[in-house]
């Protein structure tokens, strides 16, 4: 299919990865933020579905999304044997539809945007959780998110000092000394000293309740803030349980949280906030220097409607 600005109904746009990631930029991907949880007070969130592929390794999501104009889904995919055909594990792409036909309008695809937009949700966060002088960050994770997010946090907090975290200790210093090599002050270090030390802390890990989790609760300092973005389905936790009852908890959407989010492991009865209750200052955020912030992020298709509507609007084209 050739890209085209067809627009009239029952036309296609379509718009390839290399087109979009030309376009996004972190500003592009935070306003965008911004915008979609704002609309999350008012408006109707759809919850997210993950299923499997016909090898169950093979995972994907449905992310659907309406607002006042315009309605589409955002599908998600994780293959992860795609490394030996030269791709990302990761891709999105997002279907806009004709609101007065209901065909799809508009084909995006999103892989490298879904990365800013991921980022850009954790960097929303942090600016409205973390402590001000924030100058520490613990990135727990080496895949391709990690990166993205450090970048994002480093947009709105005094980052000085990144302290990364993997399993794999080399993948970890591969990963600090590249972004050493972009200007930043990085190390790798192992889990009781980045938590020992971070202002926040990013777990952005496929990490599962098989395993344990990425540090034990006792371990994280009055005063972090933590973004968890890896939790996005059933079966998966970065998190100690033991945590929660410590923190003041946040989210995209409760609900969605509660069945696929980090917080399907927290102790009943949980209270959660939504993130956009806070940005439109319905609700508390930080309440005290010393507080546990946590912000659950399990992904709602409303990011990506926005984020796909931004990039349109990049290119001069109005759905």
């Amino acid at each position: 299919m050739l890209p085209t600005t067809d627009l009239t109904p029952g036309g296609l746009l379509h718009v390839a990865e290399e087109r979009t990631a030309e376009l996004v930029d972190e500003e592009l991907a935070l306003e965008a933020a911004r915008a979609a949880f704002a609309a999350t007070v008012d408006g109707t969130v759809f919850p997210s579905v993950s299923v499997h592929g016909s090898d169950p390794r093979n995972r994907f999501s449905l992310k659907p999304a309406a607002s006042a104009t315009h309605a589409g889904v955002k599908i998600g995919s994780h293959w992860p044997d795609n490394p030996r055909h030269g791709l990302p594990c990761h891709h999105s792409t997002l279907l806009l539809f004709d609101q007065t036909i209901g065909r799809i309008a508009a084909v995006l695809e999103v892989g490298t945007a879904n990365a800013y937009r991921t980022a850009a949700a954790d960097a929303l966060a942090v600016d409205l959780l973390a402590r001000p002088d924030a100058g520490t960050l613990a990135v727990f994770g080496t895949g391709h998110q990690a990166a993205y997010d450090v970048r994002a946090v480093s947009r709105v907090r005094p980052i000085r000092h990144v302290l990364v975290v993997g399993r794999d200790r080399s993948r970890a210093e591969r990963m600090a000394a590249t972004l050493a090599a972009g200007g930043r002050d990085a190390t790798a270090v192992d889990a009781d000293e980045a938590c020992a030390r971070a202002d926040v802390i990013v777990t952005v890990t496929n990490a599962t309740t098989d395993s344990p989790p990425l540090f034990p609760a006792d371990r994280v300092r009055p005063g972090t803030h933590i973004s968890c973005m890896g939790a996005d389905a059933p079966g998966k936790r970065e998190l100690d349980p033991a945590l929660f009852p410590r923190a003041r908890v946040f989210c995209d959407l409760p609900e969605q949280a509660r069945g696929m989010g980090e917080c399907r492991n927290a102790p009943e009865g949980t209270p959660l906030t939504p993130l956009g209750e806070v940005l439109t200052g319905r609700a508390e955020g930080r309440a005290g220097h010393d507080d546990i912030t946590v912000f659950d992020s399990s992904g709602i298709g409303l990011q990506d409607l926005y984020l796909g509507l931004a990039l349109l609007r990049r290119m001069g084209v109005t759905l």
